[in-house]
């Protein structure tokens, strides 16, 4: 079985993601400072144009139970979608497809079944980052 090679990133980092790729977004041949594929929990992206400028800007707005996936694997080029499950954005990093794509080789629901302990441990990981930051924030209350 293969391992899921998404790693989770905070806000910071994600905007550092998408400050490397509007810095360079002119560039013949960018080169990005991070490659890999990346998950943002509890966000989504939204586009919005400003007023007299062409160029629509990208911005991460809190959402709970979303996430952002990013893929900067090959070094020159930022992908970013939003999903509403952990699991997709897992399926469309790893297969470079939405759940509602056919492909020949796998479904979703096939894939799904193969990495099912990827997936669960994924979610443990992110289920002890949420009972960590409301401990502290409970600590933070009581002193």
């Amino acid at each position: 079985m293969t391992q899921l090679n998404a790693t989770l990133i905070s806000v910071e980092e994600a905007k550092a993601l998408l400050k490397d790729r509007s810095d360079q977004i002119n560039e013949r041949f960018p080169q990005l400072k991070r490659q890999g594929k990346y998950i943002l929990p509890d966000y989504r992206l939204t586009r919005k144009r400003e007023a007299f400028k062409i160029r629509k800007h990208t911005f991460l707005a809190r959402h709970a139970r979303s996430y952002v996936a990013f893929d900067s694997e090959n070094g020159q080029t930022l992908w970013m979608h939003n999903f509403s499950s952990l699991t997709e954005a897992l399926f469309w990093l790893d297969t470079g497809l939405k759940p509602g794509d056919t492909d020949s080789s796998s479904s979703y629901k096939q894939w799904k079944v193969k990495h099912e302990d990827d997936i669960v441990e994924l979610k443990d990981v992110l289920k002890s980052r949420s009972k960590k930051k409301k401990a502290a924030a409970a600590a933070k209350k009581k002193s």
